[in-house]
């Protein structure tokens, strides 16, 4: 028992997130009143400087990609210059939660988790929510549209992280694990039911981590592993194995994905004749958008074809209505190569290691989990979608954070940042 307690703790020194004082005494961080000039420091400049190179860089390749479907449109109707505008709106926001103690911000996670969980309700609404695409995850205000589960997404981790602030002995308790699970598993479900799989399975590493630097007792976490490892064969076993009338009761667009990124065959033996030509057909369009994808990323080379000189969008062959958002990465890797992809995923890997910075430099517990749950969340993003781009993760409509085209995306990854820099920026005022 000792030893695995050790274990435990030595894994939680490996990472940088687990500090003295956190061993020593159960809870009680003390706030102490510093003067203005010692209790509050600069911004952290790298990774502001990350977070600008990537908003440049998305508007330059969402210009790229919509360059020829856009050709007859004046400057001020391009998605390239409505992208600038979500960019001066998040960075707006951001500077505004930099204005504020994170800490005074947590104060009124729970308000925000509730009303994320309502609005959530509401999306599900028929003549609330709008229905595209097969699914029901936008709100239409008329002049604009939000997707709620994004705002959810940080909201949780406001939420999480002030629950989690607790002395430790409470926290081995397995009731507050199992109210820690619950408000994973609210917003989880309800961005199931619209549905958007993709936007709900990143609420479960975010909250595993978040639990995890926590302290909570690994046991726990382990179970959820192991339940969740269980169910991703079985879903492995379903889709490449089961017999088409034992197969899980998922959403058919979802199945064809799947099968796809097995790369299952519509069609088989106990196909009926008259339905061998819609299946082979139907199966080619669902795989077109990746086929072409990889084409795009493989053909950019070592240095690309050149800014605005990518055939696969100009041509028409990446789907224009999908290449400005869930696949830029491909747009980009077009026309700038390994090197400039090379250039994306380190300017991420900046970001996340300001990120991580901050969560061993915070002086208190809420601060730490904070940090950390919203790396994780940005890590999550990326990893999902340039694993879709890539063909190593099944294609999900997870944006690519400050890259993707979208109101809801960019404006929840610039929050995202000013809650780092916020963590970063007044972390002094605690010891």
């Amino acid at each position: 028992m000792e030893g695995g307690a050790l274990s435990d703790m030595n894994l939680k020194r490996l990472f940088g997130l687990r500090s003295a004082n956190l061993e020593n005494d159960s809870f009680a961080e003390k706030t102490v009143s510093l003067s203005s000039s010692d209790s509050i420091r600069r911004p952290d400049w790298i990774l502001l400087v990350a977070t600008v190179a990537l908003m440049v860089i998305g508007v330059m390749f969402i210009y790229s990609a919509r360059m020829v479907s856009e050709s007859h449109l004046s400057w001020y109707q391009t998605n390239a210059f409505r992208q600038c505008i979500w960019y001066l709106i998040g960075t707006g926001l951001a500077v505004g939660i930099c204005v504020f103690d994170y800490k005074t911000l947590c104060r009124f996670s729970f308000i925000a988790y509730w009303g994320a969980i309502f609005i959530l309700i509401l999306v599900l609404i028929p003549h609330v929510g709008t229905y595209r695409f097969g699914a029901r995850r936008w709100i239409d205000l008329g002049i604009l549209q939000f997707q709620p589960s994004e705002f959810a997404k940080l909201a949780y981790l406001f939420a999480l992280a002030n629950y989690l602030e607790k002395p430790k002995e409470e926290l081995r308790s397995y009731r507050v694990f199992l109210r820690a699970m619950s408000m994973m598993g609210l917003p989880f479900l309800l961005i199931l039911a619209e549905p958007d799989l993709g936007s709900a399975l990143v609420f479960i590493p975010s909250g595993l981590i978040v639990m995890y630097v926590a302290d909570v007792p690994i046991r726990y976490l382990a179970k959820v592993a192991g339940i969740g490892f269980l169910l991703i064969s079985l879903l492995v076993i379903d889709v490449v194995f089961a017999p088409e009338g034992w197969r899980l009761p998922l959403e058919d667009y979802q199945k064809r994905r799947l099968l796809v990124y097995f790369n299952q065959s519509y069609v088989n033996e106990k196909t009926p004749p008259e339905d061998r030509q819609r299946l082979a057909q139907l199966e080619e369009a669902d795989s077109y958008n990746i086929e072409q994808a990889l084409i795009s990323v493989g053909s950019g080379g070592f240095i690309g074809k050149g800014w605005k000189e990518g055939t696969q969008t100009s041509l028409g062959f990446l789907p224009r209505a999908v290449a400005h958002n869930d696949f830029i990465f491909s747009v980009i890797a077009e026309e700038t190569g390994f090197l400039g992809s090379s250039i994306v995923i380190g300017l991420y890997g900046i970001i996340f290691f300001a990120g991580l910075r901050t969560a061993t430099q915070a002086r208190e517990r809420m601060g730490r989990l904070l940090a950390v749950g919203t790396v994780t969340l940005l890590f999550s993003h990326v990893m999902i979608n340039i694993g879709m781009n890539i063909r190593l993760m099944p294609v999900t409509g997870i944006p690519l954070p400050l890259l993707s085209y979208g109101g809801s995306s960019v404006i929840c990854s610039l929050l995202a940042i000013g809650i780092l820099q916020s963590i970063s920026i007044y972390r002094r005022k605690y010891n």
